[in-house]
């Protein structure tokens, strides 16, 4: 056995972090640690990593069958553990070759750094990696995927034995995630183990030997992949099965809250060409109108159109309720104060300030319900409502006054909500409202969504997760190629139908 952990606890003010957890790793092998946010996983591994050093936690560790103690990054980097982190440990503005040997740097005369040792050092740990760029260029140039190539690559260098990955792939693209795998999988082949954490679970299931998951500081469940299911890991995760994970609200919609006739949205880059073309659907009160296609499809050009937020022309009708029939909304404040939301699929960049702390994000829409006179903020009663509706919408953070950035990405998400939910909206559109968030976490958005549902608000769910749609929805729209292709009943929305309508109009085209 390489490495141990044994029964390791960690408690923090008020909280134990993890209970007695245990673990082991072997030579060669992808371990997976699983589990959602406040599992514990982040405290394990600066356990392992020596962030927290020995004699902060109960427990001990050992490698080979004796048992270590790291008193800090160094020690344990010293016994052949390297920690590659969300956030990246490397200097923007020095070249790849100085972030490969930073505090390491080979010396020759006169005490000067030896910089032909050090390119050829540099070039034997990107050969490690496959990566084939100049050791002279800065890191600031390189991609984020060939950054992380680097911090790996400084890792073996120091004769790393074992790698400990921090959601790896959270800001890669499609094909640098499948460069990380790969070289993962080849650094496997040659004896380098790696505990591999993430939520997705494709990439586990692609990856790992084994699975360990956590869940409320314990772990609760290890097995080889090859018997462990997706849905036995959801499971030992929430601590419920996956058909309990998608609450579709069993009440009967009622009044149309929304009706939309011939709507279309011209293409921002190619004019003259519809991303969606002559779409007309209702949505009542009450009802969750899932929104379901393939990538291009429309679904995103459709609800931010809705909402005013298009970057494009839109032409078509809508009616609210019993008003009448109306051209489009030409700005979002528009479509707020007629009683529309949108939860956009980038909360990052269009749902948060992430500087500002929760009591602003929360009643930044509503801003001027806070206003008296001399144009003065009542902050008593801005404190009060956001006080109400973090408790209501169950929002962990220290206090009102953390800021967005500093949450989970599941918090993130219900900040969002509630700050449309304080406008009282009629329609409430969702654009991927689980997006980079772990399992626990869309649990509980899934609940928040059934929970407007019964309260009579109308919701429109665009989701690239078809499970999560035909779970969620009462009825499921299909878009293909901005075309409607489809409009079906929960018990009839079967993967198979959805992806047939969601494929009809590619079909069309091939045939034309």
């Amino acid at each position: 056995m390489l490495l141990e952990l044994r029964h390791v606890t960690k408690d923090f003010p008020g909280v134990r972090a993890l209970d007695g957890v245990s673990l082991d790793l072997n030579q060669g092998e992808v371990l997976a640690l699983c589990g959602e946010n406040g599992a514990g996983k982040s405290t394990l591994i600066k356990v392992l990593a020596g962030y927290w050093p020995h004699g902060s936690y109960g427990g001990e560790i050992a490698i080979e069958g004796k048992g270590v103690r790291f008193r800090n990054l160094r020690d344990a980097e010293e016994h052949g553990i390297a920690l590659i982190a969300q956030e990246l440990a490397l200097v923007p503005g020095l070249s790849i070759a100085e972030n490969l040997l930073l505090g390491r740097e080979p010396v020759g005369r006169g005490g000067l750094v030896d910089w032909e040792r050090s390119f050829a050092e540099a070039r034997r740990g990107l050969a490690l990696v496959g990566l084939d760029v100049d050791p002279k260029r800065p890191v600031r140039e390189l991609g984020v995927g060939q950054q992380q190539m680097v911090e790996i690559a400084r890792a073996l260098l120091k004769d790393a034995r074992i790698l400990i990955l921090d959601e790896p792939t959270a800001a890669l693209t499609e094909a640098d995630t499948a460069r990380l795998l790969s070289l993962l999988r080849d650094l496997r082949s040659r004896g380098v183990s790696s505990i591999y954490i993430s939520h997705r679970l494709d990439e586990v299931f692609s990856l790992a030997d084994r699975i360990t998951v956590l869940r409320d500081g314990r772990s609760v469940g290890t097995g080889a992949t090859s018997e462990m299911s997706r849905e036995r890991v959801i499971a030992l995760m929430v601590g419920r099965e996956v058909k309990d994970l998608y609450p579709r609200p069993d009440t009967t919609p009622g009044k149309v809250a929304l009706r939309v006739e011939d709507w279309c949205v011209e293409d921002p880059v190619n004019p003259g060409r519809f991303v969606v073309k002559n779409v007309s659907f209702e949505v009542r009160e009450g009802e969750v109108l899932g929104v379901a296609g393939l990538l291009g499809a429309g679904r995103t050009a459709l609800v931010s159109s809705l909402f005013g937020a298009s970057l494009s022309p839109v032409r078509g009708r809508l009616a609210l309720g019993d008003g009448p029939l109306r051209g489009p909304f030409t700005t979002p404040a528009e479509a707020i104060a007629a009683g529309c939301a949108l939860v956009s699929e980038d909360r990052k960049r269009y749902g948060l300030v992430l500087e500002a702390d929760l009591r602003e994000n929360l009643t930044l829409a509503t801003l001027a319900r806070y206003v008296k006179r001399l144009l003065l903020l009542d902050h008593p009663a801005r404190e009060k409502a956001s006080d109400e509706l973090s408790a209501a919408l169950r929002i962990r953070s220290p206090g009102l006054k953390t800021q967005a950035g500093q949450l989970s990405g599941g918090n993130q998400q219900k900040v969002v909500l509630g700050k449309w939910l304080l406008t009282n909206p009629r329609v409430l559109f969702l654009d991927e409202p689980t997006r980079g968030i772990d399992v626990g976490a869309r649990a509980e958005v899934y609940e928040l969504i059934a929970g407007l549902a019964r309260k009579g608000l109308a919701v429109v769910l665009v989701s690239s997760d078809l499970p999560e749609v035909l779970g969620l929805a009462h009825r499921v729209l299909v878009l293909s190629l901005g075309n409607r292709t489809g409009l079906l009943d929960w018990n009839e929305a079967t993967p198979e139908r959805v992806m047939e309508a969601a494929t009809a109009a590619t079909k069309a085209e091939a045939r034309a």
